[in-house]
C-alpha cells in the first residue's frame, strides 16, 4: 500500500504503528515505509530482588506499584526458592546478553578470517520449552501459581533452579557467503559480565546450505553506494538530465527467487532508482520521481555491480507539486487552523501494571516479548475467572510474515513480492517515539534492543507504547417501561475479545510513464505518474492454549458454517437457518478459506477424551466444551495464476487457515530463510503434508489475511490510514458476558452541558417506546 520513504528495498508497505491486544494497546511504529504488524518489546529484565523474599518484596520498574503478594497468594506447603531468577525465560534478551552472545561467537570462529567476515544478522532469545515456562511461572516469578508444577504421586516437584537462557545466533559470513545457526548458553555470571567474564558456552553451530539471510540496513547503505559510484550509472543519469549524484536515491530490493539466476549461491539485489529536485530539502519526497528503464544487479556480498543496462529512456516524471507531506509552508502549503486540542488524560494512573515484561490488566495477564524479524510477541495470554482461576488462552501469538505482490507484468514492478518480515525484519524498522508519539493518554514506554550487521547492540528509545484506549460503548441496555437505561464505556479487553488489528499507511510505489501512456495496471497519480496495484497480506502465527495446563494437547479446532435449511416441515415458513458444525481432524483438512456468504469462523475447543466425565474445566455451565472462536475481518487471496513466481516462496497464501500440531521448529510460514530460496512450497504447505492428527492436540492457528489496494488519488502522497485485522472472541469460554461487572462511568457528571446539543425529551409514550 506504500512504497516507501526509507528503504523501498525490502519494503513497498505501508507503515504500520500501532498494535491493540484491545483495551491495553502496544504501539510500535515502524519507519513510514515499511509496515510492520504490532510490535512491543521491554527492555526491563528486572524480576524478583535477590535480596529479599520473593514472596513479599517485589523489584521491578512498575508504572504503578504493586501490592506486596498476600499470605494468601504464597504456595502452601512448598519451599521458596533460595535464589530469585533474575530473568524471566521468555524476556527478551537484555543488551548486555546480546553482547555476550556475538563475543562468544566471535571468539568461536576457526580463523581470523572467519571472525573478520562475521555478521550478525540476528541475535534472539532461544525460546525454552512450554514446561519449562512452567516451571518459572510456578515457582520463580510472581503471581507465582504453583498448581502449574507437574506432580509425582500427588506431590510437586519443587526445581532447584531453572535452565539457562540460550540465545539463537544467525550470521552471514560476507568472505565464506555461508549462513550459520548457533546457539549460546547464556548463565547468571556470562550475562552480568562479571569479573570481566564476557563469555558464554557454545552449544551448537550448523552451517545451513543455498540460503540467504535477510538484508540489513547497512547493506542497502552501502549498495546505494556503489550505485551512485559506478561510472556506466553516471552516464545513465545525465541522459535523463541529473548529474547532481546526491539527489539520487538506490533503493536495493532483494531478488526474490524467477529462475536459476536468483539461486542462493550469490547474495543479490536489484536497486529501485528515485530522484529528487532539489539538493537542499532533506524531507522532499523523493519517491514523487521514479527513474525507469535502468537495470541493475548487485553482488552484495562482494558490493560490486555485476550486471547493467539502459535498457529504455524513459523521462522523468514533472515535480508533482503535491508530493510533499511535511506541515504546512515546508511542503509549500498550509495547515488547517481550527483543529482544537485534544487531550486524554488519567489523573490517578492506568488501569494496568507492568513488573518487568508481565502486564496485568483487569482480569488479563501477558508477557511481552520482541524480535526483529517479527516486532510484537504476546507469550502466555492467561485470565482469572473468578473461582476457576488463571485460565489459558494462548502460549504465544505474533505475526510471523508479510507478503507484498504486484499486480503490474512490466518491469520491474512484477518482482516486486516483498517478504517483509523473512527478507528484512518487522522489528527491526521500528521506529523511536521520540519523533513523534502515535499514542495518547497514559503511556508507558519501552526500549528495542538488537544487534546491528556488525555486532553492536544498537537501542531504540521509546519504541513501543502501552496505553489504554477508550472504545466507545462496551454495553447498553434501556428498559422502555421504565427509561431507565445501563450503559459501560469500553477499553476493550473488558469483554474477553483479543483484537488483532494492522493500520496501513506509507508512501506509493509509483512508475513513471512515456508521455500520453496509460497503465491498465496501476491508477494515474500525477502527470506521468503511476501506481501498481498490488496486495498486502500478513500470517498471524497463534499458538494456542485454550484452558490447557502446561503440557496438555487437549485442543480441537471446528468449523461453523451457516445453512439456510431446506423448504419442507421443518421450515414451512422458509425463514429456518442453522449454524453447522464440522471438526478439523487433520492438517489437511484443515486448509481452509474464509467464506462470508456462510458467517465461517473456526473455534478452537478443550476436549479431553480420556475424561468420562466431563468436569467444570472442560464445559461451560450448559455443558457445552470451552473454547475462542477466531472471527475474520475482511480478507483476499492472492490474485494471481496458480504457476505465479512468488507464489513459489508463498504458497502458504493459497489459504486463509491452517492449522497445525505444535512443533518446535515450524515458525515461519515460508521457512526460516525465504530471501532467494529456490525450493518451492517451504514451510507451511510442505509441513502439513505429514497430515498430522488435530482431534487431540497442541494446536497452531496459522491465519492468513490480506487486502487488495486499487490505489487512489486520495491516497498520495501519504495513504490514510486503512484498517484490516481479525478477532479472537470467547465463545462458552465463560458462562455470562465477562464484562458485566464493569463499573459505571464515575465521571459522567463531569460533561458541560453547555457544549453538547441535547435532544428534547420524548413527549410521549409510543416515542419513548420507539
Amino acid at each position: 500500500m506504500a512504497s516507501t520513504s526509507q528503504k523501498t528495498s525490502s519494503s513497498s508497505s505501508p507503515s504500520v504503528c500501532c498494535s491493540k491486544l484491545n483495551s491495553v494497546s502496544m504501539s510500535a511504529a515502524s519507519s513510514a515505509a515499511s509496515a510492520a504488524a504490532d510490535k512491543v518489546v521491554d527492555k526491563s529484565v528486572v524480576g524478583v530482588s535477590v535480596d529479599q523474599n520473593p514472596l513479599t518484596e517485589v523489584s521491578a520498574k512498575l508504572i504503578r506499584p504493586i501490592d506486596s503478594i498476600s499470605d494468601a497468594t504464597k504456595p502452601k506447603g512448598i519451599p521458596l526458592p533460595l535464589r530469585a531468577q533474575t530473568s524471566h525465560p521468555l524476556d527478551p534478551l537484555s543488551a548486555t546478553e546480546i553482547k555476550v552472545a556475538v563475543a562468544t561467537v566471535r571468539a568461536a570462529g576457526a580463523t581470523p578470517e572467519e571472525r573478520d567476515g562475521m555478521r550478525f544478522i540476528e541475535v534472539v532469545l532461544w525460546e525454552p520449552e512450554k514446561q519449562v515456562v512452567a516451571m518459572a511461572d510456578a515457582y520463580f516469578f510472581p503471581p507465582f501459581q504453583p498448581s502449574l508444577l507437574p506432580r509425582i504421586k500427588g506431590r510437586p516437584v519443587i526445581p532447584a533452579k531453572l535452565p539457562p537462557r540460550q540465545a539463537r545466533l544467525v550470521v552471514y559470513n560476507k568472505k565464506s557467503n555461508e549462513t550459520t545457526l548457533w546457539t549460546v548458553e547464556l548463565t547468571e555470571v556470562h550475562a552480568t559480565t562479571r569479573s570481566g567474564h564476557h563469555r558464554g558456552k557454545v552449544i551448537s553451530s550448523v552451517v545451513v546450505p543455498d540460503v540467504q539471510p535477510p538484508m540489513d540496513a547497512v547493506e542497502y547503505a552501502e549498495c546505494e553506494a556503489v550505485v551512485k559510484d559506478y561510472p556506466p550509472f553516471s552516464e545513465a543519469m545525465k541522459k535523463r538530465g541529473i548529474e547532481d549524484m546526491d539527489l539520487v536515491m538506490v533503493d536495493a530490493w532483494c531478488v526474490g527467487y524467477h529462475s536459476e539466476v536468483d539461486a542462493p549461491s550469490r547474495r543479490l539485489a536489484k536497486p529501485l532508482i528515485f530522484c529528487r529536485t532539489e539538493s537542499d530539502c532533506p524531507m522532499e519526497n523523493g519517491y514523487a520521481r521514479p527513474v525507469e528503464g535502468i537495470y541493475i544487479l548487485v553482488d552484495m556480498q562482494n558490493m560490486v555491480v555485476v550486471e547493467f543496462e539502459d535498457r529504455k529512456f524513459v523521462p522523468l516524471p514533472p515535480a508533482d507539486p503535491l508530493r510533499n507531506y511535511t506541515p504546512g509552508e515546508t511542503r509549500g502549503g498550509v495547515d488547517r487552523s481550527d483543529v482544537k486540542p485534544l487531550h486524554i488524560i488519567q489523573p490517578e494512573g492506568p488501569s494496568f501494571r507492568v513488573n518487568g515484561h508481565f502486564v496485568e490488566w483487569q482480569k488479563w495477564s501477558f508477557r511481552i516479548g520482541f524480535t526483529p524479524r517479527e516486532g510484537l510477541i504476546i507469550h502466555s495470554v492467561a485470565y482469572v475467572d473468578g473461582s476457576r482461576g488463571r485460565r489459558s488462552v494462548a502460549h504465544r501469538l505474533s505475526f510471523v510474515e508479510m507478503v507484498v505482490p504486484y499486480g503490474d507484468p512490466n518491469e520491474p514492478h512484477y518482482r516486486k513480492n516483498a517478504f517483509d518480515a523473512g527478507e528484512d525484519g518487522l522489528g527491526k524498522n521500528a521506529h523511536s517515539l521520540k519523533k513523534g508519539c502515535d499514542c495518547l493518554g497514559y503511556i508507558k514506554y519501552f526500549d528495542a534492543h538488537f544487534t546491528n550487521f556488525t555486532g553492536g547492540v544498537e537501542t531504540i528509545e521509546n519504541c513501543v507504547c502501552l496505553h489504554e484506549e477508550d472504545h466507545g460503548i462496551l454495553w447498553k441496555h434501556q428498559d422502555w417501561r421504565t427509561g431507565l437505561a445501563e450503559v459501560r464505556r469500553s477499553r476493550r479487553l473488558t469483554d474477553g475479545k483479543i483484537e488483532a488489528e494492522v493500520k496501513l499507511t506509507g508512501i506509493l510505489s509509483l512508475g513513471a510513464l512515456l508521455p500520453g501512456e496509460v497503465r491498465k495496471y496501476g491508477t494515474t497519480i500525477a502527470p506521468g505518474l503511476y501506481a501498481p496495484v498490488h496486495q498486502h497480506f500478513f500470517v498471524a502465527r497463534m499458538d494456542m492454549a485454550v484452558d490447557c495446563k502446561p503440557g496438555e494437547a487437549l485442543n480441537q479446532v471446528v468449523e461453523l458454517n451457516v445453512k439456510v435449511e431446506d423448504p419442507g416441515k421443518d421450515n414451512v415458513h422458509n425463514n429456518a437457518f442453522y449454524a453447522e458444525e464440522k471438526l478439523l481432524k487433520s492438517e489437511l483438512q484443515a486448509m481452509r478459506d474464509c467464506n462470508p456468504l456462510t458467517a465461517r469462523h473456526w473455534i478452537v475447543r478443550y476436549l479431553d477424551l480420556m475424561l468420562e466425565v466431563r468436569n467444570t474445566r472442560t464445559v461451560n455451565r450448559t455443558g457445552q466444551l470451552t473454547g475462542y472462536k477466531l472471527v475474520p475481518g475482511s480478507n483476499c487471496l492472492p490474485l494471481a495464476g496458480p504457476e505465479a513466481k512468488f507464489l513459489r516462496r508463498a504458497a502458504f497464501l493459497k489459504h486463509n487457515l491452517w492449522v497445525t500440531q505444535y512443533a518446535l521448529n515450524e515458525m515461519y510460514p515460508g521457512g526460516e530463510f525465504p530471501n532467494q530460496n529456490p525450493r518451492a512450497g517451504e514451510g507451511l504447505s510442505t509441513w502439513v503434508k505429514q497430515n498430522r492428527s488435530l482431534e487431540e492436540a497442541d494446536i497452531v492457528l496459522w491465519y492468513v489475511f490480506g487486502v487488495t489496494h486499487i490505489p487512489r488519488l486520495e491516497d498520495w502522497p501519504v495513504m490514510p490510514v486503512e484498517r484490516l485485522g481479525f478477532m479472537l472472541m470467547p465463545h462458552g469460554f465463560f458462562n455470562c458476558s465477562p464484562a458485566i461487572d464493569v463499573p459505571p462511568n464515575t465521571h459522567e457528571s463531569d460533561i458541560k452541558e453547555s457544549t453538547v446539543v441535547v435532544a428534547k425529551p420524548a413527549q410521549s409514550e409510543l416515542i419513548a417506546k420507539l
